[in-house]
């Protein structure tokens, strides 16, 4: 494809500022514009001229219908189609789409997740037009990006309370730059870029596993002969049937105006990521749940099948997700990089100090925001951060930390004490060490890359974590700065003391190693190793004030996003035991008997020919078919068990005993069954090894 092509194709499919600029009247366009960068409200009658030019758009390039598209807390998106007809006469019809049609919708809410803030007989449910993300065309319809809430008005989704902690983030964080004289400044926006890695795999075999079909990923499957060892296949030559799906994925994410920019093979075999450009964090978080459905059709296009699960296959490395975040302003400053002037260094440690205290205040919270049942998995397993929250900032940048909070001389900089001001500060140079891909929150020169994300999850929950996070911090630094006699000696010592009280989350070393488990115990820091652990600690009060402060969450909506996540966690484990217990029954029992018969048979039949003849090794085996089926079967009853009785008085309680209780079954029974698998006839085990599954695509 040559640069005319791309140059054309990128954002073809999209209702952008460039489209709005040609089709749309000064006096609308200018009014978007202004509800876009001050809130200020679109009258109706705009919303009626952008709805018809929409229509109009969207016609012409093949669209019949529309659709308010919106992200329940599903965790993915959703939605209803409606078509543009019009009736005029009982035999003609007319094709229109108005203000009130683009600007509200009314889908019904009573089937998606609520955590009970939408009551039984409350079925109605509404999304409202989010005019900053832009209107696209997928699959023939005009898709407009809303939130979605229920009757009473509270948030069902995953955008809005995002959208409100932007907001309250550009509000803390000018009030912090007026104080160092920057009053050009409007807005501030935190901008993230998401790297999403991912699994392909042929679909004839997918479609030959249960498991993967019903749960997203394998419940058994023996250690293939050949995994990752060799490390061959990291940003190894990309196959074929690969790289012919990830050409059709770039196509398809450039016509929606993805910045879909770079592609690999990544770990571990038939795993592979693709990374965008940054953008701000709402439009980042929209065009994920694009790419993520992307990914999958293209997938399907291509005879494979796309997986998004953050563990699909036992002892190879798994899916994340890294989140990397930075704030901008809207004269283009990046306040996470280190400046070539005193103010600039004085600004850039002041917010490095804020994010710094509000990992080690809020560890707790952010951890929450990656808890899920399939990065339970994935965390901690020598392929991704421990469950443990701490910051790497690298040597030069923990040198300059180190000699603010000691007041020592920093070597680099002519061996001058650092005085925190914007009239006394030598350079701080842009940190140049090594990535650390052992921590949760890692510095990279210009941006904090949050590691721990699981490869399927939302971007939005985290992000809204860390974007309150940071509002409160800057929040509190201004109402410090505001008051203070002398600003700069007020900012060194804040400065000083902030990253004196949180020194205890910066951590340069290996987070895989055992010693840091027991140094971040010694420290404090918590280590919540399960999605049923982390969540007790959601509803702190100290997470329910803040989100309630900042206007993000009240409690009530955190109260049922937290009764979500623990019903969601209970209900997989629930899927993939079930899904367990029925593979073993109505498969693998019968295929382990019939070899175990055959086997029978033919030591009889030898003895039947030659009775001294010498049929050890049959036996043996058939010894261990034995014992291992007899295992098997005792775990599959067990977890039976374990399904039918009572899980707990309250959510909280049942969480716990489908992770130590139901979760520790099936890995007895997993252990048994996959070691029947390495001893039974290839020819007669039902399902697709792990050989076949990660070495099929060529």
């Amino acid at each position: 494809m040559g640069k005319e092509k791309v140059t054309e194709l990128f954002g073809s499919m999209v209702f952008n500022e460039s489209v709005m600029k040609q089709r749309l009247s000064t006096t609308c366009y200018q009014a978007w514009k202004k509800c876009v960068d001050e809130g200020t409200p679109l009258s109706l009658e705009t919303a009626h001229e952008m709805a018809a030019e929409m229509k109009n758009w969207a016609m012409d390039r093949g669209a019949t219908h529309f659709t308010h598209w919106f992200q329940p807390m599903t965790g993915v998106t959703a939605e209803k189609h409606d078509s543009f007809i019009t009736p005029e006469n009982p035999s003609q019809v007319l094709m229109g789409f108005s203000g009130k049609e683009l600007v509200r919708g009314e889908p019904d809410a009573s089937s998606f997740p609520s955590g009970g803030l939408r009551a039984t007989f409350e079925a109605r449910g509404y999304t409202a037009w989010d005019p900053t993300s832009f209107a696209f065309i997928k699959d023939g319809s005009l898709c407009i990006p809303t939130i979605f809430c229920s009757y009473s008005g509270q948030a069902l989704d995953k955008k809005t309370p995002l959208l409100r902690s932007q907001e309250e983030l550009s509000r803390q964080a000018v009030r912090v730059l007026r104080l160092f004289g920057d009053t050009d400044v409007k807005k501030v926006i935190s901008q993230v870029g998401p790297e999403q890695e991912y699994f392909l795999i042929d679909k004839d075999v997918y479609n030959q596993r249960e498991d993967l079909i019903l749960t997203g990923r394998t419940l058994f499957g023996a250690k293939p002969p050949k995994g990752q060892e060799l490390e061959d296949h990291y940003f190894g030559t990309i196959k074929p049937r690969v790289a012919a799906y990830m050409r059709e994925l770039d196509e398809e994410l450039w016509k929606l105006g993805i910045l879909a920019k770079t592609k690999h093979n990544e770990v571990a075999p038939a795993q592979h990521e693709l990374a965008p450009i940054y953008n701000d964090a709402n439009t980042a978080c929209d065009h994920n749940q694009l790419t993520m459905e992307i990914m999958k059709k293209v997938a399907g296009r291509h005879n494979m099948v796309c997986l998004l699960h953050e563990k699909p296959f036992a002892g190879v490395n798994g899916s994340g997700k890294h989140d990397n975040y930075s704030l901008s302003t809207d004269t283009g400053h990046n306040l996470f990089k280190p400046g070539s002037t005193p103010s600039q260094n004085a600004r850039f440690l002041l917010f490095l100090a804020a994010f710094i205290k509000g990992a080690d205040e809020y560890q707790d919270l952010l951890r929450c925001s990656v808890a899920n049942p399939g990065n339970d998995h994935r965390l901690g397993a020598q392929e991704a951060p421990p469950a443990i929250l701490s910051v790497f900032l690298g040597d030069e940048l923990t040198a300059v930390v180190d000699s603010i909070i000691h007041g020592t001389s920093y070597v680099e900089q002519d061996s001058k004490s650092l005085a925190i001001g914007v009239d006394a500060l030598p350079a701080i140079p842009q940190d140049t060490t090594d990535r650390n891909r052992t921590s949760p929150l890692a510095f990279t020169g210009n941006k904090f890359e949050f590691r721990m994300l699981g490869s399927s999850q939302s971007i939005s929950g985290p992000n809204t974590a860390l974007n309150t996070i940071m509002a409160e911090e800057l929040g509190q630094f201004a109402d410090i700065l505001e008051g203070a006699e002398d600003f700069n000696a007020a900012l060194h010592e804040l400065v000083k003391k902030t990253l004196t009280d949180h020194q205890r989350i910066i951590f340069n070393g290996n987070g895989y190693e055992d010693s840091w488990v027991e140094e971040a115990k010694r420290r404090g820091l918590s280590n919540l190793t399960c999605t049923a652990d982390a969540l007790e600690t959601y509803l702190q009060p100290k997470h329910i004030e803040l989100f309630r402060k900042h206007g993000v969450f009240t409690a009530e909506e955190l109260t049922a996003r937290n009764e979500i996540h623990l019903e969601n966690y209970c209900q997989v484990i629930g899927i993939e035991a079930r899904t367990m217990i029925d593979m073993v029954r109505r498969s693998i029992f019968p295929a382990v008997s019939r070899f175990s018969g055959a086997t029978a048979s033919g030591v009889a039949a030898k003895k039947a020919v030659l009775a001294d003849l010498d049929c050890s090794d049959e036996e043996n085996l058939l010894r261990k078919l034995s014992a291992l089926s007899a295992e098997m079967m005792r775990q599959t009853a067990l977890l039976e068990d374990a399904l039918s009785a009572p899980a707990g008085k309250d959510a909280y309680e049942a969480a716990h005993y489908y992770r130590y209780v139901v979760f520790e079954i099936m890995g007895r029974l997993r252990s048994a069954v996959d070691e029947l698998e390495t001893i039974t006839a290839r020819e007669d085990w039902p399902y697709p090894s792990y050989t076949d599954l990660l070495f099929s695509v060529k």
